[in-house]
């Protein structure tokens, strides 16, 4: 597992390193040796952020955290990825490393099958027109509906298009990949 840490308004330290490098480490039972995981470590005013992402065959794990101490922010974090693992386990097992969940369970003691229990689930769909529009309009119509997200077909490339809000209150623009 490759550990990529990041600082932005921090100068990251030894100890520093090596405590994300060991709690981030224990995430390895869950992917496969070549594994990137990218952690960035910021502070803003009196705020601890620590965000972790790792990319995998089919998708992304990420996860924020935010709090007033650097060491509560990265424990919180990581655990809020073992959740996010252990929630999604049969979709995350296909693509993950082959019985890592199943380890990580009879570790655990056995976790009960959670089949019983009933997860998320659509409660509605929405259709709508798509007509093509630029990035710009995108932004003019988030704002008049007042959603978090609007999905667009961008008039530049003629593919669909996710642009949302972010906490900061700038905006984020998802596009494919070819």
């Amino acid at each position: 597992m490759r550990i990529s840490i990041t600082g932005k308004n921090l100068e990251i330290s030894d100890y520093l390193s090596d405590l994300v490098n060991k709690k981030v480490g224990k995430l390895e039972r869950y992917f496969p040796q070549d594994a990137e995981v990218f952690v960035t470590l910021a502070v803003e005013k009196n705020r601890h952020i620590v965000e972790v992402t790792i990319p995998y065959d089919g998708g992304i794990i990420r996860g924020e955290e935010i709090t007033g101490d650097m060491y509560a922010s990265i424990d919180n974090v990581l655990d809020k990825l073992e959740k996010q693992i252990i929630r999604h386990r049969t979709k995350l097992e296909k693509c993950l490393r082959s019985g890592a969940l199943r380890e990580m369970e009879s570790a655990l003691g056995g976790v009960e099958d959670e089949g019983e229990e009933e997860g998320p689930s659509i409660v509605r769909v929405k259709r709508f027109a798509i007509k093509p529009m630029s990035e710009e309009e995108a932004m003019l119509q988030i704002e008049m509906i007042g959603h978090s997200f609007y999905v667009f077909l961008n008039a530049d490339t003629n593919q669909m298009n996710v642009l949302y809000k972010r906490k900061d209150g700038n905006y984020g623009l998802i596009e494919p990949e070819n």
